[in-house]
């Protein structure tokens, strides 16, 4: 951030928000035209050190970063909405927080000395050139064609026999792994679920790379079949555990989870019981899914635009900035040497991603 916005950032007199996820709103007026007002927000965030995670014609998103520890962390998102002159600046917490301090109001309040400021610093004459600008480059009038494009890879086939045998495996050893930690007496709900859902979303991200495979549904499945292989597999594993190591009598599986019903779930000293113990596994499977379910969709869009050289991409999107149909761009890349059906798909596969990781961004 620019020293004079941090200086005045200090002058700012904060308004507390409270509620489920505190947030602050302020409105003002500009006599800016709808397209040099997307342009002159860009360059106010842009000194605010602020991250743009989406634009439109009338609209523009940002984020604002904090470092702790070596780690960024997003705190505020912060929307700014123009129409007819009238000017909305909305601040929304990302945290778990149910009173933001004041920092809301000082991140729109901040924002709008910051736009004020810049729009100060242009003149009428300036301010038309700006719109050319941003004309052009929404339109990609600048973008120079490409002579030749790096050439495709080779074909390969998606295969979902991969993913579906090494999740298996997968599936096995962490049902071990959790069985052992849970027999020690050293399982924390919470951590382990977040654990198991990296592990999964790792080992997916190199299956699907192996197998070329990126069928979201079909992987989303997987990875439901997978969480419920492992806690169940974690439950048979106790039991094959606790018999073996302590030498008593066997038993039959069900007979281990029913005495485990009847002795419930303790918490330092505190006996949930039975209720305590489904809500525990309720959890497992819901906390494993909703990690894992992101850690997924980040191994797709990964892979997606590994590989396909960001050329190519380019090349195609701009196509599609020229109002061409899926077919007229098939066209085009055919006449750079992608004239294969699938090189083609995995081409609009990266377009999709790139979509999704903007709109994942934005979430709040």
């Amino acid at each position: 951030m620019e020293e004079s916005l941090k200086t005045y950032e200090k002058t700012i007199e904060k308004k507390h928000s409270f509620g489920w996820t505190p947030k602050f709103e302020e409105e003002f007026r500009t006599n800016l035209s709808e397209k040099t007002f997307i342009p002159i927000a860009e360059k106010a965030i842009e000194k605010l050190n602020w991250d743009i995670v989406y634009k439109d014609d009338n609209n523009i998103e940002a984020k604002r970063k904090e470092t702790n520890f070596g780690f960024d962390k997003w705190t505020e998102s912060i929307t700014i909405s123009h129409k007819h002159g009238k000017t909305v600046v909305k601040s929304e917490s990302l945290g778990n927080e149910m009173w933001d301090n004041g920092r809301n109001s000082k991140r729109v309040k901040l924002f709008i000395h910051a736009f004020k400021e810049t729009e100060k610093s242009f003149d009428k004459e300036s301010l038309e050139k700006l719109e050319l600008e941003a004309e052009r480059k929404n339109n990609w009038d600048d973008y120079v064609i490409p002579e030749v494009l790096p050439k495709p890879n080779e074909i390969k086939k998606p295969n979902f026999v991969i993913p579906l045998i090494g999740g298996f495996i997968v599936s096995i050893i962490l049902a071990i792994i959790l069985a052992k930690v849970s027999v020690s007496g050293i399982y924390i709900i919470g951590l382990f679920e977040l654990l198991v859902a990296i592990a999964i979303g790792f080992s997916l991200k190199y299956l699907i790379k192996f197998s070329n495979f990126t069928e979201f549904l079909k992987l989303k499945y997987l990875l439901i079949g997978m969480i419920i292989l492992i806690y169940v597999l974690n439950q048979y594993f106790q039991y094959e555990i606790i018999l073996r190591e302590n030498n008593y009598d066997r038993i039959g599986f069900f007979e281990f989870i029913k005495l485990r019903f009847e002795q419930g779930l303790t918490i330092k000293k505190l006996n949930t019981g039975w209720i305590g113990l489904i809500i525990s596994w309720c959890l497992q499977i819901v906390i494993t899914y909703f990690v894992g379910v992101v850690k997924l969709i980040t191994g797709i869009t990964s892979y997606q635009l590994e590989r396909v050289p960001i050329e190519v991409v380019d090349f195609a999107f701009y196509n599609f900035v020229k109002d061409k149909t899926e077919d007229e761009v098939r066209k085009e890349l055919s006449s750079k040497g992608w004239s294969k059906k699938q090189n083609q798909d995995e081409v609009f596969e990266a377009i999709e991603a790139i979509h999704g990781a903007n709109e994942m961004n934005r979430m709040k």
